[in-house]
């Protein structure tokens, strides 16, 4: 079992920068792998941001170039380092934690989530 919370969502502007953080608790951290998802308003939760326990990053296009996953597992904390943010990014930002099982991680633990909203 792991608990997550995340934190770090707040009211920014197009532009800005902002770092999300979700800390782990429970079973041992480094062995998951972590990702970000997120919901914006009247849409589907998608995949953001995904790192390996081996720390192998993976992005999906909308954000690729703009945002940084990493994590620090002597913290048992991911981040997501926000960076050049658009208005299409506000969303509520949601951490998961899977073990990969094949070829595929199943995200089996979900943090609450934490609010970004960025405002044109």
């Amino acid at each position: 079992q792991v608990q997550l919370v995340e934190s770090g969502g707040t009211l920014v502007q197009t532009g800005d920068s902002l770092r999300l953080s979700c800390v782990a608790s429970g079973d041992a951290f480094s062995k998951y792998a972590m990702a970000w998802f997120r919901k914006a308003p009247g849409k589907e939760r998608k995949f953001v941001a995904s790192i390996r326990s081996d720390g192998e990053p993976y992005y999906e296009a909308p954000v690729r170039g703009r945002f940084t996953i990493s994590r620090d597992n002597d913290q048992n904390t991911m981040y997501l380092q926000m960076n050049s943010v658009k208005s299409e990014d506000t969303a509520v930002y949601y951490c998961a934690a899977g073990l990969l099982r094949g070829a595929a991680v199943s995200w089996n633990y979900w943090g609450q989530g934490t609010q970004v909203t960025v405002s044109v």
